[in-house]
């Protein structure tokens, strides 16, 4: 069986992720490499921050490893808060939100948006949910896809479902936030949800044609 590593600490994730991708894999997490160095997200675009992600744990586990990069691109704010979207509200790039409540700092990163859209009209409250995905091994890039999702920022916050700023993040179609859908709605139509399943075909047909083992 080919193990993958997913670089991330998020149960919620691995489990999300490894459920999408049913195949014949055993996932690993970053919880299970306590003593591997942190690949830092220093870079200027999502796919450029998935990428070395991938690389960088690919190269000190050995194994082929599955990262992302995701976050919120807003029209109004020239594409604010971007590559910045899990730390909007400390401003700097080597703050994460280490050691502080996952679910204040998205309060704040939140409260952030919503006061600098005050005074925006809903028609230009555009945005979209980006993530990038890249599948690396120690050698190489393997895979690379993209996904969005589009909506608008709503101007309250609604839903207790979700994580980050899915409670302002209004889908027009379905006339609800991201935090009121369930879990199977946003796996659906979500920007991960939309990369992993152009990553998946192409996952499978490397694993079918791998004659072993990539570790």
């Amino acid at each position: 069986m080919n193990k993958i590593l997913v670089a991330t600490t998020n149960p919620g994730k691995l489990k999300e992720i490894s459920e999408m991708l049913d195949f014949d894999i055993e996932w690993k997490s970053l919880a299970d490499f306590p003593n591997v160095k942190e690949v830092k997200e220093d870079g200027e675009t999502f796919d450029e921050n998935a990428r070395k992600k991938a690389l960088g744990y690919a190269k000190q586990t050995g194994l082929w490893t599955l990262a992302d990069d995701s976050g919120l691109v807003i029209d109004a704010l020239d594409g604010a808060p971007g590559v910045m979207s899990a730390r909007f509200s400390k401003q700097s790039r080597d703050s994460n939100g280490a050691g502080e409540n996952r679910t204040l700092l998205d309060h704040k990163n939140m409260t952030k948006v919503l006061k600098l859209l005050e005074n925006v009209p809903p028609e230009k409250r555009t945005a979209r949910f980006v993530c990038c995905l890249c599948l690396a091994s120690p050698e190489k890039v393997l895979i690379e896809t993209q996904g969005k999702l589009e909506g608008v920022i709503a101007e309250n916050q609604a839903g207790s479902s979700g994580f980050g700023y899915d409670p302002i993040f209004f889908v027009p179609a379905l006339n609800k936030t991201v935090a009121q859908l369930s879990s199977e709605e946003k796996n659906g139509i979500s920007h991960r949800g939309n990369a992993i399943r152009k990553l998946a075909p192409i996952l499978q047909k490397l694993i079918k044609n791998q004659k072993r083992s990539p570790v």
